[in-house]
């Protein structure tokens, strides 16, 4: 499988490498995007990566939605090219207007670090196209504000349109719905708390992220978005 796929870095990421490994041992040839930069390079996929970005000041997204990059990424993202946003990803994704809702701090108020069990609930999204509906998947979390909520009318929306990716089967953190993951109306932008590239190999745990990662790449293979665009 091959495909170049941009993964942002952010002051205060420290997931880029873990998934640039993990993408890149299914094939893909991966570039870092820095976040001051206003292109993605003409990648046929960008992974807006975990971490705490800026520090997570103001509140987590808040700051990184600013950023240059984000601006071509939100652009890419119109022409439909596929997105994908993995925990405080899902959270810049959100703050930048291109998946609805936000994420607050989890139930309980602590922090999570623990492999979770998720249903793949639609195989309609750039991450899920060669995943079966219905296989459940062991993949980790390790956040503090997972707790995905949206208004009523948003969840009705999602529930419709059947853009609900993945849910909790044991909710740990409070989310709606038992919502992990949500995408976009056009499918091809994608956020979830869970981290697919921490579950990529077997030998260290579970491989099951791996399927979530190839199906993203299969749908960057396809072709998403006119390069001219990028």
């Amino acid at each position: 499988m091959s495909g170049r796929v941009g993964v942002v870095v952010f002051p205060g990421s420290n997931c880029e490498r873990d998934a640039a490994k993990a993408l890149a041992a299914l094939g893909a040839d991966v570039e870092m995007l820095w976040h001051a930069e206003a292109s993605v390079r003409g990648c046929d996929a960008v992974v807006v990566p975990g971490g705490f970005a800026h520090g997570d000041y103001l509140r987590p997204g808040a700051i990184a939605r600013f950023s240059p990059v984000m601006e071509a990424v939100a652009g890419f993202a119109r022409d439909g090219g596929p997105v994908l946003g993995i925990c405080n990803g899902f959270q810049v994704l959100t703050e930048a207007g291109l998946l609805p809702g936000a994420l607050q701090k989890n139930r309980g108020l602590k922090f999570l670090c623990m492999t979770v069990a998720v249903r793949v609930e639609t195989d309609r999204s750039a991450l899920t196209g060669g995943v079966p509906v219905g296989r459940v998947l062991d993949i980790p979390v390790n956040h503090f504000e997972g707790n995905y909520t949206c208004s009523p009318s948003t969840l009705a929306d999602l529930r419709a349109d059947d853009r609900v990716v993945l849910r909790y089967l044991d909710n740990p953190n409070g989310s709606v719905d038992d919502i992990a993951g949500i995408c976009s109306p056009g499918r091809n932008v994608v956020g979830l708390m869970p981290h697919p590239e921490r579950a990529s190999d077997p030998l260290v745990g579970s491989g099951d992220g791996a399927a979530l990662l190839a199906s993203f790449l299969a749908a960057a293979a396809a072709g998403a978005g006119p390069v001219a665009a990028r």
